[in-house]
């Protein structure tokens, strides 16, 4: 390896991380109504998957320990959040769960193989499995993903929009 080929891989992580920088920024400014680098804690997760991340309710909640002020004020700080965020995009920490994942989950669900569930079965196992949904989860997730004339999700259908949406 060239001194010439270790400056190039260094001029390429800066620039990943310049890029990475502006996504982050521009995620937060969308949340900071004040325009005073801050936001509500309550919008971390939605910054967080805007830019690719779907952390667990679990981990969404340390990750806002460590970047809250030593005084929780239900705010977060830009200049918390960045160095922070931009650690776990270098990592590819909480990525997306890979479509053929979804769908096996989906077909354990469905023990009857009809390739949809119900919404009503929707709704049970997504309130009392497992991490359950809350009320503001579940509604997004049933707008997007029951279908109106059958009132059920056909889940190939749906996994095939989410993971497209991704992109």
């Amino acid at each position: 390896v060239t001194d010439e080929t270790l400056s190039l891989g260094k001029k390429k992580d800066k620039e990943i991380v310049a890029d990475y920088h502006k996504k982050i920024k521009e995620a937060f400014e969308v949340f900071d109504h004040d325009s005073n680098n801050t936001v509500d804690v309550r919008e971390i997760g939605t910054i967080m998957r805007s830019l690719g991340c779907c952390p667990s309710e679990g981990e969404l909640h340390d990750l806002i320990a460590e970047v809250e002020d030593e005084e929780p004020t239900g705010y977060i700080r830009y200049e918390k959040f960045l160095p922070v965020m931009t650690e776990i995009l270098l990592e590819r920490r909480f990525r997306p769960v890979p479509e053929d994942v979804l769908l096996r989950a989906f077909e354990v669900l469905d023990s009857a193989k009809r390739g949809f569930l119900t919404k009503e079965e929707l709704i049970k196992y997504m309130t009392e499995e497992g991490e359950p949904f809350s009320q503001e989860e579940m509604e997004e997730m049933l707008s997007a993903a029951i279908d109106p004339d059958t009132n059920a999700i056909h889940y190939r259908d749906y996994i095939t929009m989410m993971v497209t949406d991704e992109s």
